[in-house]
């Protein structure tokens, strides 16, 4: 089953660029200093909110009037909502839910389906692939405890749907998607349908440190949108599984190519180090499928890894961020977490891997550098939580170090590797 567009057509880069505000041209030619000078800025909205529940939904509506209202992007439209569900919902710390740490929390999902819903939007889907998963979403939405009731009760009119982009899901076919400039890992990605027949595409993401990627927002968030049944561990040779087998090692470690059927990596001679690969993965798949809208739930979360710890990382940022460009948006998150946007690999929190914003700003898909984007809201001097400074030390008190990343627990699982 070789990987095709839907209805027959190969998406072009003017399709799946249209209306995303991103420019291209030369951008991969540009010396490394004048990347941050040319790649797009919009700007970002940032937010205190104290906790979930009543408070959320009118707060990420103030935001989204900050950024210049959504009502024009959404009106008339099919939506798809990217949400973070990292890992499986057994895996937690002690008794906080995992939707406090992991998990994009509920309550900001529905939050964005009803604002989604109320400036006009037709149809909005909801999407995530969970690992080893081939069921409904909808059935691993119970299994994390939540009622799928509960974000189509939050529409105000759009017809709220569920997919499990995992494998084909209700589709078909997958769908290529070219990276422009050629790509950094690989030339084009096959994906599932949802993330093709939309006309805007949201990364709902989850604030948080990360073991590959130095941290979680809104672009790592979109790792997600690549099938296991092509991407995963035990993905056939020459075509795509029928079914998820196993997590997205092949892109971690690159042990053995993909099925023949898609397109293969650029350099199959290249580092095999996760800090390089998921990075550029990352950032290809940003360029490759453009993020219209990205909100970033910071209200609760944890430190020192994406999916492992104990309840000493349970951290309680109050934080909530939104942009419409998803660079700008990640760059405003991080400097919100303590870290630097303009930081390389070496420097926190990219101690070892490269950059997902520099890559991403290095294919023109958005500025890093915050004299470049508008911050509106609250300060980020005034709001900001220091991720590494909360981090437990070996000996129980804050100041932990990242050699203290994703330990692994007796009876807690093990670390998330999606």
């Amino acid at each position: 089953m070789t990987a095709m567009a839907h209805r027959g057509e190969i998406p072009t880069r003017r399709s799946l660029l249209k209306n995303s505000g991103l420019v291209m041209a030369g951008a991969a030619l540009l010396p490394r200093t004048a990347w941050s000078a040319t790649a797009p800025s919009a700007p970002v909205a940032l937010a205190r909110c104290d906790s979930y529940g009543a408070g959320v939904l009118p707060t990420l509506g103030k935001m989204f009037d900050q950024i210049g209202g959504i009502g024009s992007l959404v009106k008339g439209k099919t939506v798809a909502v990217k949400v973070n569900m990292t890992g499986n919902p057994d895996i937690r710390a002690g008794f906080i839910p995992i939707e406090r740490m992991t998990f994009t929390h509920p309550d900001v999902i529905a939050a964005t389906v009803h604002l989604l819903s109320a400036a006009g939007a037709s149809r909005i889907r909801i999407l995530e692939s969970p690992q080893r998963s081939a069921g409904p979403l909808e059935e691993f939405f119970i299994t994390a405890g939540w009622d799928p009731n509960d974000f189509i009760r939050a529409s105000t009119g759009a017809k709220v749907e569920f997919e499990n982009t995992n494998f084909l899901g209700f589709g078909n076919k997958y769908i290529r998607f070219p990276v422009p400039k050629g790509g950094l890992l690989f030339p084009a990605y096959d994906l599932n349908h949802s993330y093709y027949d939309c006309d805007v595409f949201v990364s709902l993401g989850k604030m948080k440190e990360h073991r590959t990627a130095g941290i979680t927002l809104a672009i790592k968030n979109c790792f997600g949108i690549i099938p296991c049944t092509i991407y995963g561990d035990n993905a056939p040779v020459d075509e795509p599984g029928l079914v998820p087998q196993g997590g997205r090692m092949l892109i971690h470690n690159g042990n053995r190519a993909i099925p023949k059927s898609s397109p293969q990596e650029l350099d199959p001679k290249s580092s095999r180090d996760e800090g390089y690969r998921i990075p550029r993965c990352i950032a290809d798949l940003v360029a490759a499928r453009p993020v219209h809208l990205s909100v970033i739930d910071g209200i609760e979360s944890m430190n020192g890894g994406e999916n492992s710890g104990g309840p000493e990382n349970y951290v309680k940022p109050h934080l909530l961020v939104a942009g419409k460009n998803v660079v700008c948006t990640d760059a405003v998150g991080a400097a919100a977490m303590g870290f630097d946007p303009m930081a390389d690999r070496g420097a926190t929190p990219f101690e070892r891997c490269d950059s997902t914003l520099h890559l991403a700003e290095r294919l023109g898909v958005g500025t890093r550098d915050l004299k470049r984007i508008e911050v509106v809201g609250a300060k980020i001097s005034e709001v900001a939580f220091d991720f590494r400074k909360s981090r437990p030390g070996p000996d129980g008190k804050p100041g932990g170090w990242p050699e203290k990343l994703n330990r692994v627990r007796p009876g807690r699982g093990a670390p998330g590797r999606g």
